[in-house]
């Protein structure tokens, strides 16, 4: 399970799940679009782009992005 505490003014950050030992790479340019990659450390694929305006906001959309990427 992965453990988002990702902030508005971070450009990029990484989570990685202990138990299937997958990440999840979140990089932006403005800090309000957020691209969203999940896969090994050798191989990712794009799962999505949240867009938020509070870190709240963007922890909630990441949670819910990986969910349903991982159905």
């Amino acid at each position: 399970m992965f453990n988002f505490r990702m902030s508005l003014g971070e450009n990029f950050a990484s989570f990685r799940d202990d138990d299937t030992d997958r990440f999840v790479f979140v990089d932006s340019f403005d800090n309000r679009e957020f691209s969203v990659r999940m896969g090994t450390l050798r191989s990712t694929k794009v799962i999505g782009t949240v867009v938020a305006d509070s870190n709240e906001a963007l922890n909630t959309k990441l949670r819910e992005l990986v969910e349903h990427a991982s159905d």
